[in-house]
């Protein structure tokens, strides 16, 4: 049997898979994120490892006297955050996460500062990156950056609580900006800008390769061997790629979580940052892919069942119950709750509702959200497809996954088929268990193969007309509001 783990935002998620990739078992463990501060966004790696404890725990009572047939473990987890490591291996400050923009002003330093960073990492200086957090820390917590002996990922804090080790894989490390994501190594002229270098970075290994072993007293308490090999893993959504076996150039999917993913595979290193395009290593050799992030996406969905006091089944079925008129005048809604990456990298952009009239009901708010989202992922194709990246049809995953009426609207509203599969909201999990299992000498086109299709939603192209005006008016919003902003100031 073969673990995965996925160090999400809002939860731990693990599963186990046998020889055939069939889900034996999966958990879960809820997370917090603490807000201190406006733009500020973080979560104590203690807490990580408490959950990931509890979860471990419910599997092997699941499993029982199967569990000591686990071969090995590989990690998926959130990208970008900072935990910053003593020289002793003690954690300096809570975790930066990926959500947090701060460090806006440290990403113009870091541009000035490095002039080679588009060339050679792919990408745009942003906030959510982990490069400009190292900056802030440096300006204004200088005593903990020059304690700072190592800066470790999400998932690989995770790794080195089980091993020991300090080892990363090249899809979350190309996440950082240091990365020379062509060559798949550090860059010393990247770090070297932000006063580090690499002696402060985990060692390296591709995705699928053996990335640690689990420590003998960690295996003793979780009733494991002594030789579970640890893969290299992946970022959550080369992880989520492997798992719904996006594995070769010209596969695509969606996801739908916390955030809001568009992801394609490329078969070389194809960069676009201009248009804040992400262009990171795939967790396979060999492989590169391009994202658009939306920072908003079932998160947005949420925020608003908070605050109509109802909950996210009820609200979806008020909202799949409206017709197309009611659809036509509903309100248009700018998902930026946390600013925006992709493809207008704003940090402080807002979200807002416009056309609210005294017959605005919930479900017309919450329709608004549903197709404010999936207007973020049409901008994100569009940016896609200037970069020349040709997608024909994409799978959908994540927490939205599971609303048809959702996957439905993506079709339409994207103009392709959208695909879900059994299976697919395990998301990073079951690709970290695939890696896992590639990582103990399993054959690639053995594991990453397509999981089985739920259900295929085709474009409606009586709906064309009307998504295509309101996508329009959706720009359009964006664009006053920036002109609001600077005219104000």
């Amino acid at each position: 049997m073969y673990l995965g783990l996925d160090l999400g935002t809002s939860e731990i998620k693990a599963v186990v898979i046998d020889d055939q990739g069939v889900i034996l078992a999966s958990e879960g463990e809820a997370l917090t994120v603490q807000r201190p501060h406006p733009h500020w966004s973080e979560q104590d790696p203690a807490h990580w490892w408490q959950a990931t404890q509890k979860v471990m725990a419910r599997l092997r009572n699941k499993l029982a006297s199967r569990w000591p047939e686990v071969k090995s473990i590989g990690l998926s987890g959130q990208m970008h955050g900072a935990v910053l490591l003593s020289q002793d291996g003690q954690v300096l400050r809570p975790a930066i996460l990926w959500n947090d923009t701060r460090s806006a002003a440290e990403c113009d330093v870091l541009t000035q500062q490095a002039p080679g960073l588009h060339r050679i990492a792919g990408n745009l200086a942003m906030p959510g990156f982990t490069a400009p957090k190292l900056l802030w820390v440096a300006r204004y917590e200088p005593d903990i950056f020059a304690r700072t002996a190592t800066v470790l990922l999400p998932k690989d804090y995770l790794r080195w609580m089980m091993s020991g080790e300090k080892i990363s894989d090249m899809s979350d490390s190309a996440g950082t900006l240091w990365l020379d994501v062509e060559k798949r190594d550090w860059s010393d002229e990247i770090l070297d800008a932000c006063g580090l270098s690499r002696d402060n970075m985990p060692s390296l290994v591709e995705g699928s390769e053996p990335g640690g072993y689990l420590k003998s007293d960690i295996a003793r308490q979780w009733g494991l061997k002594d030789n579970v090999v640890i893969a290299g893993g992946g970022g959550d959504n080369a992880a989520s790629a492997v798992g719904i076996g996006a594995v070769n150039a010209g596969d695509a999917f969606i996801s739908l979580g916390t955030s809001g993913v568009l992801f394609a595979v490329n078969d070389r290193f194809r960069p676009n940052p201009q248009s804040a395009v992400h262009a990171f290593c795939h967790a396979l050799p060999g492989r590169w892919h391009q994202m658009s992030v939306m920072l908003t996406a079932a998160s947005g969905l949420r925020w608003l069942c908070q605050l109509l006091g109802t909950n996210e089944t009820t609200l979806l079925s008020e909202i799949s119950q409206m017709n197309a008129a009611e659809q036509k005048l509903a309100p248009l809604f700018l998902p930026y709750l946390s600013g925006e990456r992709t493809p207008h990298n704003d940090p402080v952009a807002t979200g807002a509702f416009h056309g609210l009239t005294h017959s605005t009901h919930r479900a017309a708010l919450g329709y608004a959200v549903l197709e404010g989202v999936t207007f973020g992922m049409a901008d994100g194709l569009q940016v896609l497809q200037q970069a020349g990246t040709h997608i024909a049809q994409c799978s959908l995953i994540g927490g939205g996954a599971r609303s048809p009426w959702w996957a439905q609207l993506m079709s339409d509203a994207l103009a392709m088929p959208v695909m879900t599969h059994r299976g697919g909201e395990a998301g990073g999990a079951l690709g970290a268990a695939r890696l896992g299992q590639l990582a103990t000498g399993a054959v690639e086109a053995d594991v990453c193969h397509k999981p089985e299709i739920n259900q295929i939603y085709t474009p409606d192209i009586e709906r064309q007309d009307v998504l295509h005006r309101r996508l329009a008016t959706f720009r359009l919003m964006y664009q006053q509001q920036v002109a609001a902003r600077q005219l104000i100031g």
